[in-house]
């Protein structure tokens, strides 16, 4: 049986995607005109743009009044509202380049804060790991992790740049099997902004994250600041039958 062709907006988007993603369509610059794009792929201009409005939807491009179509960086999906995965999966799934930069590893006594999210003494020793997230070469994500010392008195030893936090946890049988996540969307302030390559004030998505083992022992609590321009995150619901 012979496949059917695609439709021809489709193949046009294709073509059109695949040209910003090989930076044949730079970023911030603009894509050819409509009557242009028409005049090269042989089509009408309605077909031009709703190939154009696909990408568009997607984020791959941006209309500005009086300017034209412009390339914008394409947003990077996040699944983990919904499912237990690690950062380097999440983004190995979208074809780019995942690596971790630790700035912070060290022990100390935890807060009121942290304590409570632990069920921990206050002052209990934690570790405390702070590390920014890359795809490819662009900082998507600092996260600050706090890890009971007394379930893993080893840690110190360990290179988080290396190693997944999850992974380690699941060698140790202490496997996250179960988060709780808390989202608000906050501005960027100075050091925020820095390391992720923002301005100040820019939006980010700030997760605040609970992770338990089978046991129902929480082991990690995290605070993780998300670009709001590069990320977006997938949701799943469930209708709950009674």
């Amino acid at each position: 049986m012979t496949a059917k062709k695609q439709p021809l907006h489709q193949q046009i988007e294709i073509d059109l995607r695949r040209k910003i993603q090989d930076g044949t369509y730079p970023e911030q610059q603009l894509i050819p005109k409509e009557v242009e794009l028409a005049q090269h792929y042989q089509v009408s201009r309605p077909t031009i743009r709703q190939a154009v409005q696909a990408l568009v939807d997607q984020g791959f491009l941006e209309k500005r009044k009086r300017r034209g179509t412009v390339v914008k960086r394409a947003k990077i999906g996040q699944a983990f509202t919904h499912v237990i995965s690690s950062y380097d999966q999440e983004i190995d799934a979208t074809g780019m380049a995942p690596h971790t930069k630790v700035l912070v590893f060290k022990v100390e006594s935890a807060t009121a804060e942290v304590a409570q999210q632990l069920a921990l003494p206050v002052a209990a020793r934690v570790y405390k790991l702070v590390r920014l997230r890359y795809a490819d070469q662009t900082p998507l994500v600092l996260v600050t992790t706090y890890i009971p010392q007394a379930c893993f008195p080893d840690f110190t030893e360990l290179d988080f740049s290396q190693i997944s936090l999850y992974a380690t946890f699941a060698v140790r049988q202490q496997a996250v099997v179960r988060v709780r996540r808390k989202l608000e969307v906050l501005a960027a302030d100075e050091t925020s902004a820095d390391l992720l390559d923002v301005a100040i004030g820019a939006p980010l998505f700030y997760f605040h994250t609970q992770g338990y083992t089978e046991t129902g022992c929480p082991i990690e609590y995290s605070i993780a600041k998300y670009r709001g321009d590069l990320n977006y995150f997938r949701l799943e619901i469930d209708q709950k039958m009674n």
